[in-house]
């Protein structure tokens, strides 16, 4: 009896040891399953972060890339690759925990190879002045929201859900982190304008205009901290470091750079020119900019004072880019 309950024992114990053995042998595969997981997603994203790298260093500055059929090449190997990631993602194992971060993966590199897709088929055209300019400048920007939507999702969906299943398992793994859009900005068609169709002014590289509309008008004009109004004379007190302060107002889509701003006072061959350079403003800016009086004008008489903004490039309406106003300067 004695023989047969040791023998029992020693076979339950026999059983648990086998059956432990099999728990610890399944737990270590599963968890070397999910560090093998977490290494094959941090290499990818990695891959995927230095494209967008190099993909807004292309976008920023065309350009330096060289010719147009380079531009182009190197954009369609950018495509190419965006799309090898969302190929390479799907092939990955993964622990079933993970079946729903794993579908965010993919989700979030099929965002980025439609929006690289886009950008390769849309910024050859810009370059090569084809097509309605405003509208595939737009359409680039829209791209740039599928990138973002990219970022978006990996931040909110698939890091936290990676997350919360490594907490289980108790793994400490470093967190993966991603950003392909570097340059938000981007999100806006002016800026794209300027950046891919031209050089800074909404200026293309061969003189044209950059696509969308420009133009500048003036805001108020102050002078010693009178404000001057047309059709009316004011009296300015002549004193040291008298300045112009003119407002200008970029009603426009693109941004300007170097706009001079011009300002005579007097008539003739007696008149006093002055001018002002705005180094940039915004579509839809308004900003000011300082000129001294930087000679003593005629006392104690109207003296004419003409404001005038020059035109940009590609700017067809200039009716608001000049002022006319008087002033009667006392010591």
């Amino acid at each position: 009896m004695v023989r047969r309950v040791a023998a029992g024992v020693a076979g339950i114990i026999l059983l648990l040891v086998v059956l432990f053995g099999f728990k610890s042998c399944f737990d270590s595969r599963e968890e070397q399953a999910f560090k093998d997981y977490v290494a094959e997603v941090r290499a990818l994203v990695d891959e995927s972060d230095r494209q967008g790298d190099s993909l807004f260093g292309l976008l920023g500055d065309p350009g330096a890339a060289g010719s147009e059929v380079e531009v182009e090449n190197q954009l369609n190997a950018f495509r190419n690759e965006a799309q090898q990631f969302v190929e390479r993602a799907q092939d990955i194992d993964h622990p079933d925990q993970l079946d729903g971060a794993h579908a965010s993966l993919i989700q979030v590199l099929r965002f980025r190879s439609d929006g690289v897709s886009n950008v390769a088929d849309l910024v050859p055209v810009v370059l090569t002045d084809q097509g309605d300019q405003a509208e595939n400048v737009d359409g680039i920007a829209g791209s740039m929201q599928s990138l973002l939507a990219s970022d978006v999702i990996f931040s909110q969906r698939f890091a936290p859900a990676l997350r919360k299943e490594l907490q289980k398992q108790e793994l400490r793994e470093a967190p993966i982190e991603s950003q392909y859009l570097k340059d938000i900005e981007f999100l806006q068609p002016d800026v794209v304008a300027d950046r891919i169709a031209g050089k800074g002014g909404g200026e293309r590289a061969d003189g044209d205009a950059a696509p969308g509309l420009h133009g500048n008008g003036i805001g108020a004009v102050t002078l010693a901290g009178q404000t001057l109004a047309p059709g009316a004379s004011t009296n300015i007190t002549l004193g040291e470091e008298l300045e112009f302060d003119v407002q200008v107002t970029n009603s426009g889509e693109n941004t300007e750079t170097d706009v001079p701003v011009k300002v005579t006072v007097g008539e003739g061959g007696d008149a006093i020119n002055l001018e002002g350079v705005l180094d940039e403003i915004a579509a839809g800016e308004t900003k000011s900019v300082q000129i001294p009086l930087s000679e003593e004008p005629p006392t104690g008489q109207n003296v004419p004072i003409t404001i005038e903004i020059e035109a940009v490039p590609g700017e067809d309406m200039t009716e608001n880019n000049q002022g006319e106003f008087t002033a009667i300067f006392t010591r």
